[in-house]
């Protein structure tokens, strides 16, 4: 299994985020979640995830250069959804997003919302644990799913 190519660990991650961003959507639709701004650029970042990847299967010449811009975006993912997570533990102490003046993640995320509301409308709130599955919020699965990613892609830089 750890002597498969690059190209297969690749194939592996966009596999596992069209499955995350499928199952992300299939849980908003069936629970009703109204996914918050940081819901959304979490699965913006997904979606970056996985086309790195994927030019990581098509052109695989360069499989670390690949690999590091997916362990980077994965990074800021473990980092937003870290960030989130910390929101919901603690809401009396979290500014609530769309409270304040939006920022430039809110600012993105409301353009993409306007260009694709499908996939990219916030219409949530950030500290609230809208659906839990074994104890763990989609904040905290995600920063499982990032940390999961960010390890394969440093582990595929490492490797020889």
């Amino acid at each position: 299994m750890f002597r498969w190519s690059a190209r297969v660990w690749f194939a592996l991650m966009v596999v596992a985020v069209c499955g995350l961003i499928g199952g992300g959507m299939v849980i908003q639709e069936m629970f009703r979640i109204s996914p918050c701004p940081l819901c959304i650029f979490q699965r913006l970042l997904y979606v970056v995830v996985g086309v790195f990847a994927l030019v990581g299967v098509l052109l695989p010449v360069w499989p670390r250069v690949w690999a590091t811009a997916v362990a980077l975006v994965s990074l800021g993912g473990l980092a937003t959804a870290g960030y989130q997570s910390w929101m919901q533990a603690f809401p009396h102490l979290a500014p609530e997003c769309s409270y304040t003046d939006p920022n430039l993640i809110e600012r993105l995320v409301d353009w993409l919302g306007m260009q694709w509301p499908a996939l990219f409308m916030a219409t949530g709130f950030c500290a609230s644990r809208d659906w839990e599955f074994l104890g763990l919020s989609i904040a905290n699965w995600s920063v499982v799913a990032f940390a999961g990613f960010s390890a394969l892609a440093i582990w595929l830089i490492r490797r020889r």
